[in-house]
């Protein structure tokens, strides 16, 4: 059945059951555009398990059902929570798209601006445009109340042009460093009714970039504070480590961003300088940069010392089993993996990039380096593996801090009072 079918068929069914529901109750269509499992994508299902339902009606749209590295699909997990979830399948670029995208390119090369804008009116006319019109669709069908994107504005701006004449609050919730252009920034400032922003960072980002700063709020990741806390020792047992090896670890996607290649490097120098040291370096995820960090560890002669494990389902286990762990990345919202890391106990190195320099207070909550600076990441990892002391001393610091700022309930309080708030200026 076709998604917008399927949506068709589904409100007619529940339109009696909201009304016998109450009228209070805010009818919200949560609209997400992205590719891949990531970090928001673990947040935005933290919120739906324990978001409020007798406040809040909740549907999904994807553009992608997209999996765990496992198998598990995003369409399962919401089934399994009862929240109906609609598909926007996304139609591959046609040949006429691309080859003009690339003569603009080569047209206005002169001009990055100017470059963006031809681009764009490209991308408007075979896939942006129809995706208005299916978001329209959806919206006008189940008489939502607000239309809240899991994603960063650049991403979802057909997102604020379906509400064009339905009475459909926006809320974007943006999870990362956004990347924002003047005509991205005046469709937010037109559209949009609220964004949240999962750091202090991100939301200096959006003001810095012209965003309306009465549309701006944080509300930072939360974690689950109280949940069972995994033992590492099986994992240490499972990777063939002592109780003298020395583990660093790194939990997270092999892509370019998060810049694995200058943890490897700053790994050579480690090496180097401490030959008899008994240690590994454990990198779990997967990713398109996997081939070539192999490549890149061979050539330094350390995947003796180096491990791949791939996708792994017990990310916390890993956690738990590691030394240190570090986080390199080039831009970041807030991360949870750091915050998990701390409530663990496990002592955090991390780029002092946007929201990971949020939770990292050097030589405090964590050590912090300038993004590609092998020489400090070095002098760090060395730092920590010279001195437990220390270690232990920045665990707890950075446990107590985690337990006390960002538990799971302040999260997703923090987005229920966002979205009431909307609801009460729309009524």
């Amino acid at each position: 059945m076709p998604p917008i079918m399927g949506a068709a068929c589904f409100w007619i069914q529940t339109a009696q059951g909201r009304s016998q529901m109450g009228q209070d109750r805010s009818k919200i269509l949560l609209l997400d555009s992205g590719k891949e499992w990531g970090g928001g994508t673990n947040s935005m299902l933290e919120l739906l398990k324990r978001i409020d339902r007798e406040k809040f009606e909740i549907s999904c749209c994807f553009y992608n059902d997209y999996s765990r590295d496992n198998g598990e699909t995003i369409s399962q997990i919401l089934n399994s929570l009862n929240i109906p979830v609609f598909f926007i399948p996304q139609v591959k670029q046609p040949a006429w798209a691309k080859i003009t995208k690339e003569v603009l390119r080569t047209l206005f090369f002169f001009s990055s601006h100017l470059r963006q804008k031809a681009i764009y009116s490209v991308d408007k006319v075979w896939r942006i445009n129809p995706n208005i019109r299916k978001i329209h669709s959806l919206l006008e069908l189940g008489q939502f109340d607000i239309l809240y994107m899991n994603n960063q504005p650049s991403s979802n701006v057909e997102g604020y042009y379906s509400t064009a004449g339905l009475p459909t609050a926006i809320v974007q919730h943006c999870r990362i460093e956004p990347v924002l252009n003047r005509d991205v920034v005046r469709i937010v400032n037109k559209f949009c009714h609220s964004i949240i922003s999962v750091s202090q960072g991100v939301q200096e980002q959006l003001l810095k970039r012209g965003v309306r700063s009465e549309l701006c709020f944080t509300v930072f990741n939360g974690i689950d504070i109280n949940q069972p806390l995994p033992d590492g020792a099986n994992i240490r047992k499972e990777l063939g480590a002592t109780d003298e090896t020395f583990i660093f670890g790194s939990i997270g996607s092999l892509i370019n961003r998060k810049a694995h290649h200058f943890t490897l490097l700053a790994l050579d120098k480690f090496n180097r300088a401490f030959p008899e040291a008994k240690w590994m370096m454990v990198f779990v995820g997967e990713g398109p940069n996997l081939r070539r960090l192999i490549q890149q560890a061979a050539s330094l002669n350390m995947m003796d010392k180096v491990v791949f494990t791939g996708f792994q389902s017990n990310a916390l286990e890993y956690l738990s089993a590691f030394d240190a762990f570090i986080l390199g990345s080039k831009s970041e919202g807030l991360p949870r993996v750091v915050l998990e890391s701390m409530l663990l106990e496990t002592p955090v190195i991390g780029s002092n990039v946007t929201g990971t320099a949020e939770l990292v207070k050097n030589a405090e909550t964590g050590m912090l380096f300038e993004y590609g600076d092998v020489e400090i990441l070095f002098n760090h990892m060395k730092t920590l593996y010279l001195n437990e002391h220390l270690r232990n001393e920045i665990a707890q610091q950075a446990n107590a801090n985690v337990r006390d700022k960002f538990a799971i309930e302040k999260y997703v309080s923090g987005v229920e009072t966002v979205l009431s708030s909307v609801k009460k200026k729309q009524g």
